[in-house]
């Protein structure tokens, strides 16, 4: 037999014009070999079959399997080492397990070995309990303001489920809010999730991703590996592509009017339930069957919860006010100006902290490429309150209804300080909801009082603002005990 740059001597020559015996003198070989390699048309290279040589271990192969798949699920340690299921397979079969330890220690770390390589890879046959996840964009009414939005997808390409949740924009603690919700609404974690690029969870600089620290804590704190696909390889995320338009067609279509993201949230993974009872496009099963198959996979999740909140240190203005992304101004109290303050953002919220760790006012996070300002009014309520003064050119003022100015405006100066102190009062104990609500109905009925305000915030803070008021205790008895008592006496 002749080695291949023989053979494509042999057929560079033939193709000269060469015969057999001129090829093979002039190579010094055989010339029935030259005759026979010059006649060879197909030089594909066989297949090299071998059939696997039995072993004794055999018939514990699918169990060691299972214990090892099952590992998955656990803690590091508390996972089977070659020794213990050596152990183990002796404790449960006496009678018929006969395999030396080094035989099952070649076989685990085999398993082990073309785990941690499949690992390296982004197959595109997708296994149970593996998950791929990427940003849509479409279009919504939230509050009466038309918004565009972007909706987390997250898809199990094995069963075709999907489950999506919106947000204002595509930072880490969006991405780690979304995947929180979802995993306690499916009640597990997926092994690996498959984005197409670090947008969300961190920052690509040619192959290399680096992952935010926010969504690196939220990976560990949930135990799932992450991949990213290929520059230039959207294909390779093909499920969660097409669950993208499905969802915007499906769900977005006509455009939904809702009163908030979060609430949207809650209803989106219900119609995802609801989507899943259709069959899926190829297995005969319907999708919902398929993922409680699927569920199996999932890995556990955590006892505690996670908080997805990002906290930073910046600095004030005079005003009291700071500056997140560049462009967003929000407020914290202007007893805070100059100075710093400990900001938490998330997801739909940012939250301004006191030294103590008791939340100082609250926003609603912006996000965008416009300037914006924020004000929770609660915290100018309080100066409001000491300076009422100030009430004509304060943004709580310029912020409220017009039939609130109007009625604020005529109050002379004691009486309003006098409302301005119940309303920081209400909002402190019942929340600032319901302080705005009492307000309102206060000036509807005719009776911006302080006392007549206190009243119906505890009104809507109990009994609703309709809600019929309990019946409470029988005050009836007390009536029979001084009766009884002033007929004994007489």
């Amino acid at each position: 037999m002749l080695h291949m740059n023989q053979v494509d001597q042999v057929k560079d020559l033939q193709r000269q014009g060469l015969g057999p015996c001129e090829i093979a003198e002039r190579l010094g070989i055989d010339r029935k070999t030259t005759a026979k390699y010059m006649k060879q048309e197909d030089f594909s290279a066989p297949a090299e079959l071998r059939s696997p040589l039995p072993s004794k271990l055999d018939p514990w192969k699918p169990t060691i399997d299972q214990w090892l798949a099952e590992d998955l699920k656990m803690r590091f340690k508390q996972r089977h080492t070659a020794m213990r299921i050596h152990a183990r397979l002796k404790e449960e079969h006496p009678d018929d397990y006969c395999c030396s330890y080094p035989l099952v220690q070649r076989y685990v770390k085999r398993r082990k070995e073309a785990r941690k390589e499949a690992e390296g890879f982004l197959e595109l046959v997708w296994s149970k309990g593996e998950a791929q996840a990427d940003f849509g964009e479409a279009e919504l009414i939230e509050a009466g303001v038309r918004r565009t939005v972007k909706y987390l997808t997250l898809t199990f390409p094995y069963s075709n489920a999907g489950f999506m949740q919106c947000f204002s924009g595509e930072t880490a603690e969006c991405v780690s809010q979304g995947l929180k919700d979802i995993f306690s609404h499916i009640g597990g974690v997926p092994a690996r999730i498959v984005f197409d690029n670090a947008t969300g969870v961190g920052r690509r600089v040619r192959d290399r991703v680096t992952l935010s620290q926010l969504f690196l804590r939220f990976k560990c704190h949930y135990g799932f590996a992450v991949s990213f696909c290929n520059p230039a390889s959207g294909h390779e995320k093909g499920n969660v592509e097409n669950k993208i338009g499905y969802v915007r067609r499906n769900f977005f279509v006509p455009m939904p009017v809702v009163d908030s993201l979060e609430a949207w949230n809650k209803e989106l993974l219900e119609k995802a339930a609801n989507d899943h009872e259709r069959p899926h496009y190829k297995k005969g099963q319907s999708i919902a069957e398929l993922f409680e198959e699927e569920r199996h996979s999932l890995g556990a999740l955590p006892a505690r919860s996670f908080n997805v909140e990002r906290f930073e240190r910046v600095p004030t203005d005079g005003y009291g006010k700071f500056c997140i992304d560049g462009k967003h101004w929000y407020s914290s109290a202007p007893e805070c100006g100059n100075s710093e303050v400990t900001v938490g953002l998330k997801a739909h919220e940012l939250v301004v902290y006191r030294g103590d760790g008791a939340p100082l006012s609250v926003h609603r996070r912006i996000y965008g490429d416009e300037r914006s300002d924020s004000c929770d009014y609660r915290t100018s309520l309080e100066t409001l309150m000491k300076k009422p003064g100030a009430w004509i050119n304060s943004a709580f003022r310029a912020g409220v209804e017009d039939t609130v100015r109007a009625a604020m405006d005529e109050l002379p100066k004691p009486d309003l300080r006098k409302v301005l102190k119940v309303l920081v009062k209400s909002s402190t104990t019942f929340g600032f909801d319901v302080a705005m609500t009492s307000l309102e109905e206060a000036i509807a009925r005719g009776r911006l009082d302080s006392f007549s305000l206190g009243a119906v915030a505890s009104r809507v803070a109990f009994d609703g603002l309709h809600g019929i008021p309990s019946e409470g205790p029988d005050l009836g008895a007390y009536d029979r005990a001084l009766i009884s008592s002033a007929e004994t006496v007489s």
